[in-house]
């Protein structure tokens, strides 16, 4: 079995009670009781199920249940485990063969409507999926079934990168189901500022960036594109503003604001702010990406020297692998040619070490990597990813 089999060996145990609590709850209601015995099919998939035959337990559960209104949820939970399990297939016929029931409520048949939508979308085949959820998010009666088919609607269009579609979806979601998705619409007002950027028309692109911050305004990303359109468009101190509200919404963002930042503060000849501002940085939300920054504005203006001697005293009481990497940088550029081969030889293991660790990690999965992206590219999560801290990070 896989390595998640004790969770669905427990689910198993949970949906055979249920089972038998149904079976032997419906037999009670019968006249005769005495001789009344939980059918063979049920009592088989127990001995299966306890000897870790889990397809073989599922089989015959199913031949164990009638489909009925009664035991709608077993049914359905059997075939959301098949769907976890990667057996789409199976499910989908334990869905079908529901729907072809004539005895089903209809919002049990709306229930069955849905759970096959998420199966073709499992499956990957989103026109059937959307076909399945779009009269679902339609209907009224309902108002929970109404939600999670738009959700999956949603979702759908997500993943085609319909993003217009995805934000009209989410339109028709009452107020308070919509502020659950802010994360991810801000993200799909973004993924569209992209693509405008892609075509060259850069005011579109910040009208749709002022709508993905009035929908979150904790939106990193908004701002930072903000920025580079801002930049694109020779605007330094709009530039400048956007970078530094993300050290308000996210301090851990602010080492992807350096590098512009110097490039806007240069542009308006102003280094004086920039050296401010890095100062007052350090003192709110101090990184080794800050002092770093830091230290290249004294070497500029003081020499190598200066700028090392203020890595070393900063290394103190922050000590990181990036900022130990460029003082042996700095060593090599101002020490004597005698050192410089050893000073080469350390610094290239260290730059082996600092390549081989991750720069980003996600908060809700753990996905790490070396470069940023918005979604999470294992559990799909948007803006779940963000810079590492600590000795290998900032």
């Amino acid at each position: 079995m896989s390595a998640h089999s004790p969770y669905l060996l427990f689910v198993f145990f949970l949906i055979a009670v249920a089972i038998g609590w149904y079976l032997g709850n419906g037999r009670l209601k019968r006249k005769d009781r005495r001789n009344q015995a939980l059918p063979p099919a049920y009592l088989s998939g127990l001995d299966h199920l306890i000897d870790n035959r889990t397809e073989e337990a599922i089989e015959s559960f199913i031949h164990a249940l009638e489909v009925n209104s009664d035991n709608l949820p077993a049914h359905i939970a059997l075939a959301k485990l098949l769907r976890r399990k990667g057996d789409i297939d199976r499910a989908v016929q334990i869905h079908e063969r529901m729907l072809k029931r004539n005895d089903l409520s209809v919002y049990d048949r709306q229930r069955v409507k849905l759970a096959l939508a998420r199966d073709f979308f499992a499956l990957g085949l989103l026109d059937r999926a959307e076909d399945a959820a779009a009269p679902l998010a339609k209907q009224t009666d309902y108002p929970e079934l109404r939600y999670r088919a738009i959700v999956l609607l949603i979702r759908l269009y997500e993943q085609e990168g319909e993003w217009h579609q995805a934000l009209q979806s989410a339109d028709i979601l009452p107020k308070k189901n919509r502020k659950e998705l802010v994360n991810e619409l801000s993200h799909y007002r973004c993924e569209l500022a992209q693509n405008h950027i892609a075509n060259g028309e850069l005011d579109a692109a910040l009208k749709e960036l002022e709508l993905a911050l009035a929908t979150d305004a904790k939106c990193v990303r908004a701002n930072l594109i903000s920025a580079r359109v801002f930049m694109l468009k020779s605007q330094w101190r709009s530039a400048i503003r956007a970078l530094q509200s993300v050290a308000e919404q996210d301090p851990l963002f602010i080492p992807e604001t350096l590098n512009s930042l110097r490039r806007c503060y240069d542009s308006l000849g102003d280094e004086l702010g920039l050296t401010l501002y890095l100062k007052d940085l350090m003192k709110q939300s101090p990184s080794t990406s800050v002092m770093l920054a830091l230290a290249e504005l004294k070497r500029d203006k003081e020499g190598v020297f200066a700028a090392g001697l203020f890595i070393t005293e900063a290394l103190k009481s922050r000590p990181s692998v990036k900022g130990f990497n460029r003082l042996i940088d700095m060593h090599i550029e101002h020490g004597s040619s005698s050192a410089r081969e050893s000073l080469l030889n350390l610094r290239s293991l260290t730059q082996q070490l600092e390549m081989s660790k991750p720069v980003y990690r996600c908060g809700h999965c753990g996905y790490s990597a070396r470069s940023l992206v918005w979604q999470c590219p294992s559990c799909k999560r948007w803006g779940s990813i963000r810079p590492i801290q600590g000795l290998e990070g900032e």
